[in-house]
């Protein structure tokens, strides 16, 4: 949640704005869904990732790594650039590489604090 708030209201937030043709206004407020929404499917991926790691016993660093970095990718990432490219978003690729990267490194970083806790 805080790596969304992060990578979406601070590191790229002109970006945001742009690729979706809206004005940037700075410390805009977001509704609640847009809050909670996110941070309920990030639950999912993060349940959804603890079960393939200890399914697949990855338990390394390099590991958890590469495991992060291709569900980002394959899945996630994919994905997103796919919802992406539809007539009601301004610039879709750029939108959809914008979301997608955020994915990959959320992705990593899930896997790795799983391989830490586990």
């Amino acid at each position: 949640m805080m790596l969304g708030w992060v990578w979406f209201a601070v590191l790229f937030a002109r970006a945001y704005a742009v690729v979706l043709n809206r004005p940037y206004e700075s410390g805009a407020k977001m509704p609640p869904l847009f809050i909670v929404g996110p941070s309920l499917c990030m639950l999912v991926i993060t349940v959804g990732s603890a079960w393939l790691m200890s399914a697949l016993s990855i338990a390394t660093l390099s590991g958890a790594i590469g495991f992060g970095t291709g569900v980002g990718v394959v899945y996630l990432g994919s994905t997103a650039v796919n919802m992406a490219i539809n007539p009601l978003v301004a610039r879709p690729l750029a939108y959809g590489f914008l979301s997608a990267s955020y994915f990959v490194v959320a992705s990593i970083l899930i896997s790795v604090v799983l391989l830490l806790i586990r």
